[in-house]
């Protein structure tokens, strides 16, 4: 072999040398999980239950990390900043993913150029719920209620651009009511305040909504879904109640730095896939009221393209702003 030639090969066999060990080793430390919302909400009762399966499976700490504020920016942002390695990932979702681009004035990331999809994990619907001393049982009462009193009727989110935003400001668009936006930064503060008195109506995440639902607090009128919750099979989707072809669904999953190794982001698709497999989380899921839904890498990006053109023209139909 000639001598140029003979280098060649030693290198490349060093590169493969140092390198495959690496990939082979991950992970061999804890990885920081960031959840961009507040602790106490879906995606953190979620992810918690995620990694604490992930963690088992993979033999290392999954250490969740709360970065609640702007739309999920600053959680987002945070994962955009971080090394590719594989040891920082966080939860993206619709809000994320999908809404924040027509919503918000000012994107700070490019969810194709700054992030990497690693794999979808869920789906899981709002209920459509109201103050117990509101006067209406059923959501005809409630459309009727609100157009006998434009703007006097207040609904709460957990922020903007969330399904619990978007999923009302679709609701009015569809039955020509009027009612006031009043974002939150947890959707705990806001469930308080509906149980006070000090709103009137919210349509957020099952795992929020159906605990308070079941204990009485509040009053559901509906489920966003297209069909009824098996979780909830008493309480009738929002279009079979009157608002026909309304539908609303969340979903979410594992996102990371863009430029992380293909080996790695591999890896970590695999383990989501087996966890999500897991009969344990899968009901620990469906007590939350959300269901697993894996998708690959390129199946999770092709979501994130699809419902951002869909609330794209939800949000321009529906004059939907920020608050």
């Amino acid at each position: 072999m000639r001598p140029r030639a003979l280098l060649c090969a030693l290198v490349l066999a060093a590169v493969a040398v140092v390198s495959m060990p690496v990939l082979a080793a991950y992970p061999d430390k804890a990885i920081r999980l960031i959840v961009p919302s507040a602790p106490g909400g879906a995606p953190d009762a979620l992810m918690r239950a995620l990694g604490a399966q992930l963690s088992q499976q993979m033999g290392v700490p999954i250490v969740i990390d709360n970065k609640p504020g702007g739309s999920y920016t600053i959680g987002t942002m945070d994962l955009v900043h971080s090394a590719p390695d594989g040891y920082t990932l966080a939860y993206g979702n619709i809000v994320s993913l999908a809404t924040n681009r027509s919503l918000l004035p000012n994107v700070p990331y490019d969810v194709e150029k700054d992030l990497t999809l690693v794999a979808n994990t869920l789906r899981l619907s709002n209920l459509l719920i109201v103050n117990n001393d509101l006067p209406v049982k059923s959501v005809p009462e409630l459309i009727a209620y609100a157009k006998k009193n434009p703007g006097k009727l207040a609904f709460a989110s957990d922020g903007n651009g969330t399904t619990a935003h978007l999923g009302v400001e679709l609701f009015k668009s569809m039955t020509g009511t009027d009612m006031l936006h009043v974002p939150y930064k947890a959707a705990t503060a806001a469930i308080t305040d509906l149980i006070g008195g000090g709103v009137q109506l919210m349509m957020v995440n099952t795992p929020v909504s159906g605990p308070q639902a079941q204990a009485g607090k509040v009053r559901a009128l509906g489920i966003s879904s297209r069909q009824r919750s098996p979780t909830y099979p008493d309480i009738p989707t929002i279009a079979e109640a009157g608002v026909p072809g309304f539908e609303v669904e969340a979903w979410g999953g594992i996102i990371g730095p863009a430029r992380m190794p293909r080996e790695v982001v591999e890896r970590l698709n695999a383990e989501i896939r087996s966890a999500l497999a897991n009969p344990a989380l899968r009901e620990r899921f469906r007590l939350l009221g959300a269901e697993t839904d894996f998708g690959t890498s390129e199946q999770f990006l092709a979501l994130s393209r699809r419902e951002t053109l869909k609330w794209a023209r939800i949000i321009k139909d529906s004059g939907a702003k920020i608050d």
